[in-house]
This record gives C-alpha cells, structure tokens and sequence, in this order.
C-alpha cells in the first residue's frame, strides 16, 4: 500500500497522529497481549526491574534507571524504541520531526501556509527518532537545545533576532521520540537546569527568543548512584521531576549469571570446537559474587557482569591458544588456564585502601581461589568436614588434620610421601592426563563425584579441579612460576618455604 505523500492524501487516509507516550503504550500492552519478549537479552530482571518499567510506560511516565555499572540499563533503553511505531509521517525536511497537522517550527509552519495541502510528507523510521547522549561535564545547553547558528544566519542573510537562525540541539531534534541522557550526575548543575522546562512544561526556550516550542516526547535517564558523589550530583528539582525512578541490581543467583556470560561471551572460535564444562561456568561466575563481597573490593562502585565475560573470553583464548599449538580440534579450558583470567579482572574492580595494599592482581587470585573452592564444594565433598566435625566433637589436633579422610587421605598421603605433581598450560592432553594420573586415587574419586565426565576429553581437566580444591583448602600445597603448576605436599613446602597456606579472610 503506497504511503500518503503529502499533507492532503494524510489527512484523507484519516490517519490520526498521537503523543509519542501514548504510543509507546500502546505497543507496549499489545506486545503483552501477544505474549512477546518485551525487552530481548535482558536476563533476570522478569520479577523486579522490567515489571516496574512496564508499569511507569503504562502511567506514561518519564524513567531514571539508577544503578551500579554493568546492569544493562543502557542495553534496555536503546531497546525502548522497539516500543514506537514502525513509521510515522512528518513534514518533509522539517529538523524537528513536526507533526503535519499541528507544525511548530517555523521552517514547517511557513511550509504549510505556502503549500497547503500539497505540504509534502515523509515517513520516518523509529530508529531515526530515538536519541541518546553521553553525559560529560563538557555538555552544553546548545548541545541538548540549541543555539544561535550564525553560519546559517549568514548564509540566509538572516538577523540573529530571526527564528530561521536557530540550530536546534539533540533533544528537540528527538521531538516525537525518544530521548535518553546516559550517567545524568555527570552533567553540570546548570545543564541539569536545562531540562526543567522539558520535564515540567514539555516545551524548550532558546537564548532570549520569544518563542516556546512544545516537544511531543518521552526522556529516559540512566545514573549510577556512585557517581553521585564521585563525579556530580542529581540536583533535587531535576530528580523530583522525573517521574519514576527505576532500581536495577546484579544477577542474584549463579544461573542467571550464567546465562548471562552465555548470551554475551565470544566463545565460538572457528575451526574448532569449544567445550566449556558447567563447573569452569560456575568458577567464573563465581569470582564476580566472590568480589561482590570482598572487603578489599569497593562496593560501591560495583562489579560489572562484564568481568565474568571478559574472564571467560580470556580462559577460552588460552585454551584455543594451546589447541592451535598442540593442533588439537577441541577447545577445553583446564584449572591451569585460571590465572590467565587476570587480566579480565584486574581492570574491572575497584579497589579500597587495603586492597590498593595488597594490589589488583594478588586480590584477583585470592577471588579466583575462592570461586574455585565454593565450586568445588558444590561437586565433591568438603575436604575440611572432617576437621570441623573433630573439632566439635572435642578432638585432638592430629584429628584435625583430617589427613585420613576416606574420600580425600589415600591423595594427600601419596603427595605426603614426597611425590608431586607438575603440568603446563601448553601440555599435550596425553601427557597432561600421564602427569595427573600419577596420583593414587585421583582418578577412581573423580569418577565417583563426576561419573558423567568424558574419559578422555574432560576427565584429565576434573582431576586437575580436584587438586585446585584440595589446595584452595589448605590439603596440599601449590607453586605457580610462569606457566607451570606444581602441586606437592603442604607441610613440606612450609618448612622449605616454598609454598603457603591459602590464608582465609
């Protein structure tokens, strides 16, 4: 069906024009009664922040997203414009997206009143009438609303005084849209001013014309509550005006997380395949909850979930580094592979005082010993149990050694007797399954825990991950230079000084 093409074919089509809020709303409850996503790739926010989005887009509201980074608040308000209609009519050539029955500007006004009805129209995408903004103390109100263009003035031989001389900024430019200010506190204060009248009166003033422009249009906001006291503030006024203001949070449980990573991570790698056991999932899910309460970690700043995605991108590249050394078709991350993860981590958290001591990379792996020891925990038996329950039972301190432990003692004794056991990140998978099998019993309690795992192909990586364990518990020892792992007795390497107890918080 052709479009109507200028403004007397609309009006006859009995096309009806309506505020951009009602619009959204509109789709909105139709997506609902269709059963559609409303907000694709958003992950665990079904129950909490898209139920209350939902709700100020029905009360037709305009929205702050407040929250810590890496809590998609930006990835859902660029998917609001999914919300608008396909196409809408304005005037063609209009800056502002003017209605074609009711022109505020004046290139449109003037257009209509020389053209009438042969006014031409054209149709615009919704793409093209969403807009969005960094917030930086750089910003200015000509930026957002606009400013005198003296080139235009010039080039149209027109007065500044003169309507025609106008350059308008983002904001009006998004009339009939929407408009999304990102980290609002950035802006200074009497930017933040700004914005009053938009807020209030659906309207912008620009410098000392005597002219108010009505916007048709919806603002979304995002801030993060840090930012308040670190690089601005939300001045009340502004804050009062927003209508609602939405909380986001990170994922709260381990499967959301997950999920996640999976969605987000580049793990596919070309001419090969890549397999990613469900523990080294929760290893890395796991350290972001680890440092989501660490005393060395500033929680105020956050955690980004762009951490675990990072860390399992780095772990997969080391992985796919030693396939194409060894010309090995499959992708499989081994416990050694964890400390290249560093780098996705160091840079991702803040860190207060006392971790500023200690240093970005010596948190970093006492987070990544930790994730490891709450995973393995969930697969194999608590190596400290034993002790626990001596201890409570009033035992002596050689019962608590818990050396003897059915399920773990025929391995700590074999390290015991001076063995040990030494791999690297660039080991062959038959040599690295020769090194680990060496360990009595290593293999049969594996298979006991995990009896679904791959003899050959994910096997050797388990029994490595039960070693890790039993180290992160203080059970045997472990020494890590360059690439190499060695894995040996822990009373040993104390009185040699050649290793340490993994100190608890």
């Amino acid at each position: 069906m052709n479009k109507p093409q200028t403004l007397g074919e609309l009006r006859g089509s009995g096309y009806k024009v309506i505020p951009v809020k009602d619009e959204i709303r509109q789709n909105l409850i139709r997506k609902m009664r269709q059963k559609e996503t409303l907000f694709p790739g958003i992950i665990g926010y079904e129950y909490s922040v898209i139920p209350a989005l939902v709700n100020a887009i029905l009360a037709k509201h305009d929205v702050i997203l407040l929250g810590l980074r890496g809590q998609a608040k930006s990835r859902i308000v660029r998917q609001l414009f999914t919300l608008l209609d396909e196409e809408i009519p304005v005037i063609k050539g209009s800056e502002i997206n003017d209605n074609p029955f009711a022109p505020v500007s004046k290139f449109a006004v003037d257009l209509v009143r020389e053209c009438g009805e042969s006014t031409p129209i054209e149709w615009i995408h919704r793409s093209r009438r969403y807009g969005e903004k960094l917030a930086t103390p750089d910003v200015t109100i000509a930026d957002l609303i606009g400013d005198i263009d003296p080139i235009k003035a010039a080039s149209q031989r027109l007065h500044y005084a003169h309507e025609g001389a106008i350059h308008f900024g983002i904001v009006p430019r998004c009339n009939r849209g929407i408009f999304a200010i990102n980290e609002l506190p950035d802006l200074q204060p009497r930017i933040q001013v700004g914005l009053f009248n938009i807020l209030e009166e659906k309207d912008i003033q620009i410098r000392g014309f005597n002219i108010r422009i009505p916007l048709d249009i919806m603002l979304v906001f995002t801030a993060n509550p840090e930012d308040y006291t670190n690089r601005g503030n939300l001045i009340t006024p502004l804050k009062d005006r927003i209508d609602s203001q939405i909380l986001t949070h990170y994922p709260r449980s381990l499967e959301e997380s997950i999920r996640i990573t999976d969605q987000e991570a580049q793990i596919k790698r070309e001419g090969k395949t890549v397999s990613v056991p469900r523990y080294f999932k929760e290893i890395i899910e796991q350290i972001a909850f680890e440092a989501r309460k660490s005393e060395f970690v500033d929680q105020k700043s956050g955690v980004s979930a762009r951490l675990t995605i990072s860390a399992m991108e780095n772990l997969i590249s080391n992985a796919e580094r030693r396939a194409i050394l060894l010309d090995d078709d499959v992708i499989l991350p081994r416990i050694c592979d964890l400390p290249h993860v560093l780098p996705g981590l160091t840079g991702k958290v803040e860190l207060v005082f006392e971790g500023e001591q200690e240093g970005s990379v010596k948190v970093s792996k006492a987070l990544v010993g930790k994730a490891v020891r709450e995973t393995f925990k969930r697969y194999f038996p608590d190596p400290l149990r034993k002790r626990q329950r001596a201890a409570h039972e009033g035992g002596g301190a050689s019962r608590q050694q818990g050396n003897d432990d059915p399920e773990y003692g025929r391995i700590i004794q074999w390290f015991e007797a001076g063995n040990k056991v030494e791999i690297s990140d660039d080991m062959p998978r038959d040599a690295y399954f020769r090194e680990l099998d060496r360990v009595k019993g290593l293999r049969e309690l594996t298979r006991k825990h995990m009896p679904s795992v791959d003899e050959k192909l994910e096997l050797p990586s388990v029994m490595e991950f039960v070693l890790d364990g039993l180290h992160q518990n203080s059970k045997i020892a472990k020494d890590e230079v360059d690439h190499m792992t060695a894995y040996k007795d822990l009373v040993g390497s104390i009185f040699t000084g050649q290793g340490k107890l993994y100190e608890e918080d």
